[in-house]
């Protein structure tokens, strides 16, 4: 009893002190970890600072910032081996970053506010969207003007990824509407139609799932046909949603500044804690599934782990034996926030 007691103890501490890291000035509103690299993984964040950061993605430990948008940066990704960085900005461009040096390779100008950047698998073609209601490809080789432009939203484009072994494009769009594109043909192939504008859209390569939000609805899809697999109610409205790699269970954030985890096969709301000091604009599982990461209105990264009480990164495992009222309190807390 004591002993599950103490265990008790230390995992209500460890899920209540994620790593927080600071640095930026507003609020964060897109995030993107690479694929795993021998040098491990990293973690891009999108700021309306301006001010993209690239980290350390199982620590959080500042490693960059990217300067050179002169507006809001409304999206950032890295390409799986994280040697290259691309973000979206309101100052009309997307720009493509050398992620080791930090150097600014390519500013690609568009006619209207940026707000999502994809790679494609090897790194050789750039998808992007925004205002402008277009979806738009560059061939990185050659990028003064883009290879193809695909026209069909009808209202400001939030989110577009690559999806079937960069095949297809999925995007989502102010329009209440999600499609599906052939980027060969560059025809529409299938679109689904919202009663309220979708938030956050995330592709799991591993199942071919899309998890999509709109109001208090997490939603999975197949990433294919766009037939509906289900749907989970959630108690406040979301603005994001990530499954774990192993498909056991999701987390979501969104206007009541809590985190909520749910078991993927059951919907049941497994907990859920308040996690930021604004509402939660982006969250995403570590590609290793260790961790998870969330960004928020108040201008903060945070790092929250899987498994509560496990030796990752900075957190610490600690035996209940080991757990007295003198050190409980520094545990899970050494140096927990990371100054950029």
């Amino acid at each position: 009893l004591v002993v599950r007691y103490f265990s008790q103890v230390v995992s209500l501490l460890a899920a209540r002190t994620p790593l927080t890291c600071s640095g930026h000035t507003r609020p964060v509103v897109d995030l993107a970890f690479s694929g795993i690299t021998p040098y491990g993984y990293f973690l891009i964040s999108a700021c309306k600072d301006g001010k993209p950061m690239l980290r350390q993605g199982d620590t959080g430990d500042w490693i960059g910032t990217f300067l050179g948008h002169k507006g809001a940066v409304w999206g950032a990704t890295l390409n799986t081996d994280a040697t290259k960085a691309a973000t979206a900005a309101a100052d009309f461009t997307a720009k493509v970053w050398d992620s080791v040096s930090g150097d600014e390779v390519l500013s690609l100008a568009h006619k209207h506010i940026v707000k999502t950047v994809s790679f494609t698998q090897d790194s050789n073609y750039l998808l992007t969207g925004g205002n402008d209601k277009l979806l738009r490809i560059y061939d990185l080789s050659s990028p003064e003007t883009a290879l193809l432009e695909i026209a069909g939203h009808t209202s400001a484009i939030k989110k577009a990824l690559w999806c079937n072994n960069d095949k297809q494009i999925l995007s989502a769009a102010e329009d209440k509407t999600i499609r599906l594109w052939d980027r060969s043909s560059m025809e529409e192939v299938k679109t689904l139609t919202f009663d309220t504008s979708v938030s956050s859209m995330e592709y799991v390569a591993d199942g071919e799932i899309l998890v999509i939000t709109y109001g208090k609805t997490v939603a999975f899809y197949n990433a294919l046909s766009l037939d509906l697999i289900k749907t989970v109610e959630a108690p406040a409205p979301i603005n994001s949603a990530s499954l774990h790699p192993e498909k056991d269970f999701f987390v979501a954030g969104g206007d009541d500044f809590k985190l909520y985890k749910f078991d993927y096969s059951t919907k049941e709301e497994l907990e859920s804690y308040k996690g930021h000091f604004g509402p939660v604009h982006c969250v995403r599982f570590s590609p290793d599934g260790e961790l998870y990461a969330s960004g928020s209105e108040d201008g903060t990264l945070r790092l929250w782990q899987t498994v509560v009480g496990k030796t990752y990164g900075l957190w610490k495992c600690v035996l209940p034996e080991d757990l007295g009222a003198e050190n409980s309190e520094q545990l899970y807390t050494s140096n927990p926030e990371i100054k950029a």
